[in-house]
């Protein structure tokens, strides 16, 4: 039995700003991470530009030398989230010796063991509700499940090659919601936390074996041979 090694996910990657911005990334990385701290503690209703200078210890004129909208440190701070995710499925992706189906179980865990964390728990949920009413922060967490799903649709199609490119696309889909649906049930704080070691269990062993015996055309409702 192959022994896989653990991966955690950082709170955030932050890439390093070029040219003249360089002498700030210092700031850049507080106002994010106190975006983040505020969404996570006190929820979306804290996410004001004035709550975040406060947090960052700095005040709003400030925060605007960093960034000239709320939108676009919405921007910057998912794209800090989604790039620490992006590096640890790489390094799952790119792990020597393990197969695709190995593959898709550790990741699997890895973002089943994530959803447990207080941060997860409480960040995406508050990002829906955004969602909600907002179309620049819809538009961005669509961008962001996308960038997520890559990992997904590649190991799916290692799995099984012969499943066309929208029913990759779809049952990709299909897990990566499944996964995410866990949050409001085990995650952190919630009334069936204790349970997911089994829903990793549950949920490893369907997903392979969904991925390696679907046929083409069973996701439409088409026999094999009408595919």
């Amino acid at each position: 039995m192959l022994i896989l090694t653990d991966f955690i996910v950082p709170d955030l990657k932050i890439a390093p700003r070029d040219g003249g911005y360089a002498r700030g990334q210092d700031g850049f990385e507080q106002i994010l991470r106190a975006a983040l701290t505020l969404l996570v503690e006190h929820g979306s209703g804290a996410l004001t530009l004035r709550r975040i200078a406060t947090e960052s210890g700095m005040n709003v004129g400030n925060l605007n030398y960093y960034f000239r909208s709320k939108d676009e440190l919405i921007r910057e701070l998912l794209n800090a989230v989604i790039s620490s995710y992006e590096d640890s499925f790489d390094a799952i992706m790119h792990e020597p010796g393990a197969t695709a189906a190995e593959r898709l179980e550790k990741l699997v865990t890895l973002i089943l063991e994530d959803i447990t964390t207080k941060k997860t728990t409480r960040f995406f949920p508050e990002l829906w509700v955004l969602s909600n009413h907002d179309p620049f922060v819809q538009d961005r967490m669509e961008e962001l499940y996308d960038r997520a799903r890559v990992s997904l649709n590649e190991l799916i199609a290692e799995i099984n090659p012969a499943l066309p490119a929208d029913e990759r696309e779809t049952l990709a889909l299909f897990i990566s919601a499944s996964m995410e649906g866990l949050t409001v049930f085990a995650g952190y704080e919630k009334p069936w936390r204790s349970r997911m070691p089994w829903f990793e269990q549950i949920a490893k062993r369907s997903f392979v074996t969904l991925a390696r015996e679907l046929k083409p055309g069973e996701i439409k409702g088409l026999s094999p041979d009408a595919a």
